[in-house]
This record gives C-alpha cells, sequence and structure tokens, in this order.
C-alpha cells in the first residue's frame, strides 16, 4: 500500500517533463550522473547502472515511506533524463488538534492525502543541461502544482551553505531566506554543513510565479535570437 503521500504524477513543460522515479529511467539517470563530479559534491548523484538503480528503488521505497514523491527530469523533446528533483518533507495540518503533535502523517485515508506544507529537494542535472531553462522550468512545474492543486500553504528548499550554486538557483528563484542552521548536519562530504533554509508562502506564490516566468521568456527569448 501507498505510504501518506500524494499520488505520483507527471507534469509537462515546454521544455521538460517531470515523470514518476521508475525502473525504466534507470539507463538515463546512469547516463546523466557522468560528468563533472564537482557539480554533484552536495548533493546525491548516481554513478552508473547498479547505483541508478538502487537511486530508483530508495525512490521508491520512499513513496511507500510517505517520505518523498521523486521524479526524473526528461527533456521534452529528446526525451533524454536530464536529472532528478523530488517532493520530500510532508507536512499534514488536517483534522483534530491531538497531543503529542504527529508530523508527515495525515488525518483519514492515505490514499487521498494532500499535503499543507511540503520541501523541493534533492535536484541534480546533469552537466549539459545546467544554465539554461531546465532547473527553472522545473522548480515552476513543481511550484503550480503544490499551490494551485494541494493548495500548500508553504514549500521550503535547503542548501548547503557551501553550495553557492543552489543558493543562487533558490534565490532567483524569490523564496525568502528563512536563515541559517549552523553545524546542522553531516555533508555529502562528510564534512560537518551549515544548511541555508528558504521558503515560499501561499500569499508569495503570484509574485515567485511571475519572476519565474519573467526569467523563462528571457530565456526562450535569447534561444530564439541566438
Amino acid at each position: 500500500m501507498r505510504g501518506n503521500v500524494p499520488a505520483p504524477l507527471s507534469l509537462t513543460g515546454r521544455l521538460v517533463r517531470l515523470e514518476p522515479l521508475a525502473p525504466h529511467h534507470v539507463p538515463g539517470l546512469a547516463e546523466a550522473g557522468i560528468g563533472d563530479t564537482d557539480v554533484f559534491g552536495f548533493t546525491p548523484v548516481p554513478s552508473g547502472p547498479t547505483e541508478a538503480a538502487r537511486y530508483v528503488a530508495d525512490s521508491i521505497s520512499g513513496i511507500a515511506a510517505g517520505t518523498s514523491l521523486a521524479f526524473a527530469i526528461v527533456g521534452a523533446t529528446s526525451n533524454r533524463v536530464l536529472g532528478s528533483t523530488r517532493f520530500t518533507r510532508f507536512d499534514y495540518w488536517q483534522g483534530p488538534l491531538v497531543w503529542p503533535m504527529v508530523h508527515g502523517a495525515p488525518q483519514g485515508d492515505p490514499l487521498l492525502a494532500i499535503p499543507d506544507a511540503a520541501e523541493i529537494g534533492n535536484t541534480w542535472l546533469a552537466p549539459q543541461a545546467r544554465g539554461g531553462g531546465v532547473n527553472l522550468e522545473s522548480k515552476l512545474l513543481l511550484l503550480q502544482h503544490a499551490f494551485e492543486v494541494w493548495r500548500v500553504r508553504r514549500i521550503a528548499m535547503r542548501a548547503d551553505v557551501r553550495n553557492r550554486r543552489s543558493i543562487q538557483a533558490i534565490e532567483r528563484l524569490g523564496a525568502t531566506s528563512d536563515g541559517v542552521r549552523r553545524a546542522h548536519s553531516r555533508g555529502l562530504d562528510g564534512e560537518i554543513r551549515s544548511t541555508a533554509f528558504y521558503s515560499i508562502l501561499d500569499e508569495e506564490w503570484p509574485t515567485v510565479r511571475a519572476t519565474i516566468e519573467r526569467q523563462l521568456t528571457a530565456h526562450n527569448r535569447r534561444l530564439q535570437n541566438a
């Protein structure tokens, strides 16, 4: 039985499709994971078919455990896997208040679970897919679904403070800084990391959406004029 997360779904834009991560994505993930390892220093990225298969299996287990909803980022015209992203850390506020409070578990039928807040994370792209509109459109699709279909109150994002690329990408979206948690956890490289936290609230979404759409329009214009 599926865990306490919304049902898997596909989201389609002009540049990319976000497809529920599945075994048939393993070869594409393995290929997308080849490249400049410095790009992948702060986010788990599968290296080779064996790791890609384990990555997909773990992602499917995350759905069963109610902890995440993972996607393959697929080029709309090339049909090539360009990377991965996911919703995670779902929070549910419906139903009567109880003590002690139970986080991450919906009231009622879990098969009908719709979160009140969630996080977007574990995003990575093949090196050749960076610097364009792929990340922007992927975030737009996820945020649009979260705020306009699920009607969430908040979407959170986070990044290792050393990961300037990810922090700049989050800030370009128009997300608001919630501060830095110092010595927050162990990083992917084994070092103790501090984590920068960001959020977007439902009342901020129209402004954030306009910001992302403006950037995507500028990107498409540059492509047309190239």
